[in-house]
């Protein structure tokens, strides 16, 4: 999430700043819609939609509400950003609150509407069939994002520089971590993998979360990656390849090339929180 931005549920009190943005931002995604963002389709925004779905905002560090998320379920019936707020990252997540809801998610988005086409792409959907809105007269577009790969990660930090692993037959490096067993936390599942993959004994109970990152998981088609990164354990562990590790490397951000694209992300949100990496 954006550190600026929370998101929380959406209330009563925020019914006229949502109708705002929602028609501002649908004018700007719509043009192609007679009447798009007032008349009879606001009317049915604030009688229907606004008081049937699972709303939720996006609220900037000033109080605004910047953002508008209606769940149909595990469907999202709408996704609205306010213009001035586009591109900072508030899309995102509030496609990743909804993944976080509901793990595999579905929507239709107008075949006309490219910018929004585009952005849930880069999000992981893929389309799964087309329809005629009946409506309006245009093509919807409809599309799926499976669930997520869940995994758990350690940000081992040292001298500004961030441990990271290759496993055997691949190219790419990964920070340290993996998937969850039956029946684990988040932190004993790390707390196995550390063991396992490097020899680097852990509690559990001594991992901190410190964020979670959303990407797309490597080798694995465009699937989603949900990793929730940890800090914590021994300062001066001496990690040894074990298992299917075959090299350990500290790294900074000149490395981004040779590593997973969640660790782009990674390195940006140590930087937000004023962890420094060479």
């Amino acid at each position: 999430m954006s550190s600026e931005t929370i998101i929380r549920p959406y209330r009563p009190a925020d019914e006229e700043a949502v109708v705002d943005l929602w028609s501002r931002a649908s004018k700007a995604a719509h043009p192609f819609i007679g009447g798009e963002g007032e008349g009879t389709r606001a009317r049915k925004i604030r009688e229907v939609y606004l008081v049937h779905a699972d709303n939720w905002v996006a609220e900037s560090a000033e109080g605004a509400v910047v953002g508008l998320l209606g769940l149909l379920e595990a469907e999202i019936g709408g996704l609205f950003v306010a213009p001035e707020a586009q591109g900072t990252g508030v899309g995102r997540d509030l496609v990743e609150h909804a993944v976080t809801l509901h793990g595999e998610m579905t929507l239709e988005v107008f075949e006309r509407n490219l910018r929004a086409r585009r952005f849930y792409e880069r999000m992981g959907f893929v389309e799964r069939g087309r329809r005629m809105d009946e409506e309006t007269g245009h093509e919807l577009v409809a599309l799926c994002r499976p669930a997520p790969l869940e995994s758990v990660a350690w940000l081992c930090v040292r001298d500004g520089r961030v441990l990271n692993v290759r496993t055997k037959g691949r190219e790419v490096f990964y920070l340290p971590g993996g998937k969850y067993e039956a029946g684990e936390t988040a932190p004993q599942a790390l707390a196995r993998e550390l063991a396992e993959e490097l020899g680097v004994v852990v509690d559990a109970d001594a991992l901190t979360e410190a964020f979670t990152v959303h990407d797309v998981a490597h080798g694995q088609n465009g699937r989603p990656l949900r990793m929730r990164c940890f800090t914590g354990g021994p300062e001066d562990a001496d990690p040894v390849p074990g298992r299917e590790i075959a090299e350990v490397e500290w790294m900074g951000r000149a490395d981004v090339d040779r590593c997973a694209p969640a660790y782009r992300q990674v390195i940006r949100r140590l930087a937000a929180a004023g962890v420094p990496v060479a």
